[in-house]
């Protein structure tokens, strides 16, 4: 991929952490009253977790190591 394709494949990967954010906060609210299904959860923080490594990986590339 060039550069400008692996930053617009950034910035989705961030919209999607952003939105896995809120789902988890949504559940996490709903559940305040009673059943929270801790399993999706889960499962929502451990894509959340998938993701933030792809945009470490991501911006890595991007980002060129200094030699001191």
């Amino acid at each position: 991929m060039n550069e400008q394709e692996l930053r617009k494949r950034l910035e989705s990967l961030k919209s999607e952490h952003r939105d896995l954010d809120v789902a988890i906060a949504a559940l996490s609210d709903a559940g305040e009253g009673g059943y929270v299904d801790q399993l999706q959860i889960a499962r929502l923080k451990k894509r959340k977790l998938q993701l933030k490594d792809r945009i470490a990986a991501i911006e890595d590339n991007l980002i060129p190591d200094i030699i001191a």
